[in-house]
């Protein structure tokens, strides 16, 4: 059996936070907005894993109300979603996602993110694609308010 799942999620770039994506902490003087860390790319990888198996959305497993979600990595929200995966006796086919933002470039980064996300998903890096666009001056994410990231998942039993 076969599923697929995708999903999207936004964060605001502020001053004084972090820049993590694709768990890879990136120089910039804006990071992402959020009660995790704000890892919008491995936040919709998740999702999109939730999704295929219709599990809900991450706020359900994750509440961003949660003491215990505070400042979480989302290395391991992912994990705790590939455990879930796992024990439904799943596994990951491949994902395809792109991350939306102005600046910083993101070709510098994009083959460590790619390895972070085959290494927790258990799954083969050539299976993992993460691909960037900028906004062009244009939306939240041309004038530089927001990250987005979308991703799908195909899942096999």
């Amino acid at each position: 059996m076969i599923r697929i799942g995708n999903a999207m999620d936004i964060h605001q770039l502020v001053e004084n936070r972090k820049l993590i994506l694709g768990g890879v902490e990136i120089p910039h003087e804006k990071g992402c907005l959020g009660h995790s860390d704000a890892d919008v790319l491995l936040h919709a990888v998740s999702e999109a894993i939730l999704g295929a198996l219709a599990l809900g959305d991450l706020g359900k497993h994750f509440p961003d109300t949660a003491a215990s979600t505070l400042d979480m990595d989302s290395k391991i929200i992912l994990k705790e979603v590939v455990a879930m995966m796992k024990e439904k006796g799943f596994h990951v086919v491949n994902i395809d996602s792109t991350i939306n933002i102005e600046k910083p470039k993101m070709a510098p980064h994009i083959q460590k993110m790619r390895e972070n996300i085959a290494e927790i998903c258990e799954c083969d890096v050539d299976c993992v694609s993460v691909k960037a666009t900028r906004g062009e001056k244009m939306g939240f994410v041309g004038h530089e308010e927001g990250v987005l990231a979308i991703a799908s998942v195909l899942v096999e039993k």
